[in-house]
């Protein structure tokens, strides 16, 4: 039996959580405003130097590191993995799409569907720009789904169930609909600027909320949650969801 979990949460530098950890996984929570690794712009503490850091428990000539499996844009919060070993990796990527991913969204407006699943091909231009796209010889087909938890009359908090895992795929889709995510300064174009409430939302309104996916080597199914931010909390004047919600079907 490989799993052996950490009793409780662990918080490290920068607000990082650890909510597992076993011999081939960590599992955080990221907080927004921290980047997953570095970029060649930005050089940051990120959560990959962080992690690093901690497996090799402060020795500098420590062979220990991390590997990562997927990232999160800098400004969205919520669950992250990484793997202990290059195996380990190879495994979670290889079954990454079977992997069930849930996030929280808060949205100018409201959406005219309460639910709805937004399908479009997604490129990239030369600018780091993901756009949709009706050549499909250009794109990759992107699925995304929504539900309505909660509207205001500024803003609709949205369940979303990534399909599939494109670059800015959630942002790009929720802004192609006329709805774009609260605080997205890439995608959201005039829309933040005319909302005074933005001053205390410093971040983008996304959250990795859950994610749910076999063990690489033991194949037990695990299901982990990232507590759901003040910041989204306050725009919507509380969500009332469970930390724990109903797991993945």
């Amino acid at each position: 039996m490989r799993k052996h979990s950490i009793p409780g949460d662990r918080v490290l530098p920068n607000g990082l959580v650890i909510l597992h950890e076993d011999r081939d996984v960590i599992v955080v929570d990221k907080p927004a405003g921290l980047l997953t690794i570095a970029t060649a712009k930005d050089d940051d503490r990120t959560a990959y130097f962080i992690l690093t850091d901690y497996v090799r428990k402060g020795c500098a000539k420590s062979r220990n590191r991390v590997f990562i499996v997927h990232r999160l844009d800098r400004d969205t919060s919520g669950v992250l993995v990484f793997a202990r070993t290059e195996q380990a990796k190879m495994r979670l990527q290889g079954e990454w799409d079977t992997t069930r991913k849930k996030y929280l969204a808060v949205v100018h407006g409201r959406p005219a569907k309460d639910a709805d699943t937004i399908s479009s091909y997604l490129a990239e231009n030369d600018a780091h720009i993901v756009y949709t796209t009706a050549d499909p010889t250009k794109g990759k087909l992107s699925q995304t789904a929504y539900k309505v938890l909660k509207a205001t009359k500024d803003y609709t908090l949205l369940e979303v169930d990534l399909l599939t895992g494109r670059k800015n795929q959630i942002r790009v889709h929720l802004a192609g609909i006329g709805h774009p995510i609260v605080g997205d300064k890439k995608y959201g174009g005039k829309k933040d600027a005319s909302q005074p409430r933005l001053a205390h939302q410093p971040h983008l309104a996304l959250h990795a909320w859950t994610i749910a996916f076999n063990h690489p080597f033991s194949g037990a199914p695990l299901t982990f949650t990232a507590k759901v931010p003040g910041s989204i909390n306050g725009l919507v004047g509380g969500v009332g969801l469970a930390d724990n919600p109903q797991p993945h079907p």
